[in-house]
């Protein structure tokens, strides 16, 4: 790739992917100091948040029991990165 992006590795076990962005996204993205792993982290964080909190408050009918335990877990971790809840950052509360 040019010099304009910038590629993020993700790795799980011996399971391995690359992720490559532009570069001028991940700065608009930036707060502080951070860096481009930690802000493509962030993202992926929002977005994980955002899927489960569909999945459990935007789905029609009632989620079964793992799905509320899995929003549960994540909503948690979310917290715990952010310092705040995904309801406080995102302005959605249900």
């Amino acid at each position: 790739m040019t010099d304009d992006t910038v590629t993020v590795t993700l790795e799980a076990g011996e399971e391995r992917d690359e992720l490559t962005v532009p570069t001028a996204l991940v700065d608009m993205l930036r707060e502080g100091e951070e860096s481009d792993p930690e802000v493509v982290g962030d993202i992926a964080m929002f977005g994980m948040a955002q899927r489960i909190h569909g999945a459990v408050h935007h789905a029609q009918g009632e989620p079964d029991a793992e799905i509320e335990s899995v929003n549960e877990t994540a909503m948690e971790l979310f917290e715990e990165r952010f310092g705040a809840t995904f309801s406080e950052l995102t302005g959605h509360d249900h």
